[in-house]
């Protein structure tokens, strides 16, 4: 007999969370009452999720969508053509795409947090032939280079905030505005010594948490400020600051370089590709999550039986 149907063994653990997310987010469905309701919020979110994710070209991504089974999940009538899909991408901004970021992390409050900045770079070429161009003095051009600031949590590994500028700027500018939106209190910081920096303390101080950052030696006897003090003596935990180094790495490895020309676009790009990290460890958290207690209730089973296996064996002695 020839088989008919496929059954799918895998549960598409980020398209529940894309649900949660904007359900969370209090989007309306449709920003038109009386107009065309063919691609709703909802959509037009999951397309450029998996755009962004794909990595590929607007107009590759858009002819290969038809031989993926997403637009079956999403209940698309329609496929959405290249123009349509840049037009979403142009229409949110980056205040907007911080309210989805906030979603994914609305239900977690960190206790410990690791702040770091990093570099991205801002071109789309090919690298072996920036080199060997470089090699024969042909285009020797600096190219555009993007820096990233992250806030992030060490316990879950979720990015809560960031700060990308397109030209170079002191670590301490960044952290700044991302000190100033963190809404949580009683949240210790973590970070390098490129934040060593007092008033920086005294504003992490203000909204209620506390950083210890390592000290700079300014080759003076004494230095003043409670704070360079206070992180002089060290801390017991300041060895888990290395996990942002390794979610910098993973965001390196998920994508080499901004491709978006304009620096607004490249600020919305980068949104996306931090939205799209917490969406897949939030969905890797919970397939864990799901793992464990399923193998606590095997192994409770197990437990279970031997003891019952016990019992009545002992049971049967006494009776002989």
């Amino acid at each position: 007999m020839i088989q008919t149907t496929i059954s799918s063994q895998y549960e598409v653990s980020l398209h529940r969370q894309i649900i949660k997310v904007f359900h969370a987010s209090g989007i309306r469905l449709n920003d038109n009452n009386l107009g065309s309701k063919v691609y709703s919020n909802y959509r037009r979110v999951a397309l450029i999720v998996l755009f962004m994710r794909s990595q590929k070209s607007l107009r590759r991504f858009t002819a290969e969508l038809i031989e993926s089974k997403w637009p079956r999940w999403l209940g698309l009538r329609e496929l959405p053509s290249k123009s349509v899909l840049h037009n979403w991408l142009v229409k949110w901004n980056v205040s907007w795409l911080r309210k989805i970021l906030n979603n994914t992390i609305a239900k977690i409050k960190p206790s410990l947090m690791a702040i770091d900045a990093t570099g991205f770079d801002s071109f789309n070429r090919s690298r072996h032939y920036e080199k060997r161009l470089k090699q024969f003095g042909v285009n020797n051009t600096k190219m555009p280079f993007a820096k990233a600031d992250l806030l992030v949590d060490t316990e879950n590994k979720l990015v809560y905030d960031f700060v990308l500028r397109t030209k170079p700027r002191h670590d301490t500018l960044g952290a700044a505005s991302m000190i100033k939106r963190l809404k949580h209190k009683n949240v210790l910081i973590l970070a390098d010594r490129g934040y060593d920096s007092e008033p920086l303390h005294e504003l992490v101080a203000k909204t209620g948490n506390l950083m210890y950052a390592s000290t700079r030696n300014f080759h003076v006897k004494k230095v003043g400020g409670k704070h360079w003090r206070r992180c002089a003596l060290g801390h017991p935990k300041y060895f888990q600051r290395n996990i942002v180094e390794s979610i910098n790495f993973s965001l390196k490895s998920r994508f080499r370089s901004l491709r978006s020309k304009k620096h607004y676009m490249k600020k919305r790009e980068f949104a996306w590709q931090i939205i799209i990290y917490n969406l897949e460890k939030l969905s890797q958290n919970s397939k864990a999550l799901l793992y464990l207690l399923w193998r606590i209730i095997i192994l409770d089973r197990a437990v279970l039986l031997v003891i019952c296996l016990y019992l009545t064996n002992i049971f049967k002695q006494r009776l002989i």
